[in-house]
């Protein structure tokens, strides 16, 4: 899977890097230079956060179902229980 930044949030990631070299680096960074920084890091780097946030959310969803019959537990044969029950407070 490719990992892309969509194209209307594009320019601010721009407009931020461009900030970003603007407030903490000696040279200022032009709109181009960025955009090429940007792809850069989006290709290079995109992948490997990709990657954690699908491991992470395996491990939350595995969580998850693994709680499923705790928390969706039904007993079996419980109809008699209850008729046994009302009899009982009948008497």
């Amino acid at each position: 899977m490719t990992v892309e930044i969509p194209k209307d949030l594009r320019p601010q990631a721009i407009q931020s890097i461009e900030r970003y070299f603007q407030e903490n680096m000696d040279e200022r960074i032009g709109n181009i230079a960025a955009g090429a920084l940007l792809n850069f890091f989006v290709e290079e780097i995109g992948p490997l956060i990709y990657n954690q946030a699908v491991a992470d959310v395996q491990e939350r969803l595995q969580a998850r179902v693994s709680e499923l019959d705790i928390e969706h537990h039904e007993d079996p044969f419980q109809y008699w229980r209850k008729f046994d029950a009302g009899k009982k407070g009948r008497k």
